[in-house]
């Protein structure tokens, strides 16, 4: 049985872990500047920047999803920008990520919003077919990154 509940700052370590372990699937590791006293600060202070859903399987942390609330200005409303969505390998074609992104889809509506924004790898085709059965609109455009 599959359990989907909020992180708690119980569970910063967990994220942090988490935020590595997707970094480390997509080659990336060198790109995370976190920590989790970070994590810990803008999560769960006075004003989050950040909210997480972590999904269980017999207490076992299986799966999470990371999510920030962003303004249109197109379309002049609040949505959900869903950071990240990882499953460990040995939970995945178990629905853990269905079960996390109808969390977020949940959690978007209670917050009166109607779309949920997010980037996949072009070429991370399984995501690609997860997210279209989802019924989600995939859109190939590039992104721009500037450090300044």
């Amino acid at each position: 049985m599959i359990t989907i509940r909020q992180a708690t700052i119980d569970d910063v370590d967990t994220l942090y872990n988490f935020i590595l372990a997707i970094a480390d699937f997509h080659q990336q590791t060198h790109f995370v500047e976190t920590s989790p006293a970070e994590i810990k600060r803008a999560g769960f202070g006075d004003s989050p920047k950040f909210g997480a859903v972590l999904a269980e399987i017999d207490g076992e942390i299986a799966g999470y999803c990371s999510y920030t609330w962003n303004y249109s200005i197109w379309r002049g409303v609040t949505y959900m920008g869903l950071d990240d969505l990882y499953v460990h390998q040995q939970y995945r074609s178990q629905k853990v990520g269905l079960h996390l992104m109808n969390k977020a889809r949940d959690i978007c509506r209670e917050a009166g919003c109607n779309r949920i924004r997010w980037e996949v790898e072009k070429d991370n085709e399984n995501a690609i077919n997860f997210y279209s059965k989802l019924g989600a609109q995939v859109d190939i455009k590039g992104m721009c990154r500037w450090d300044v």
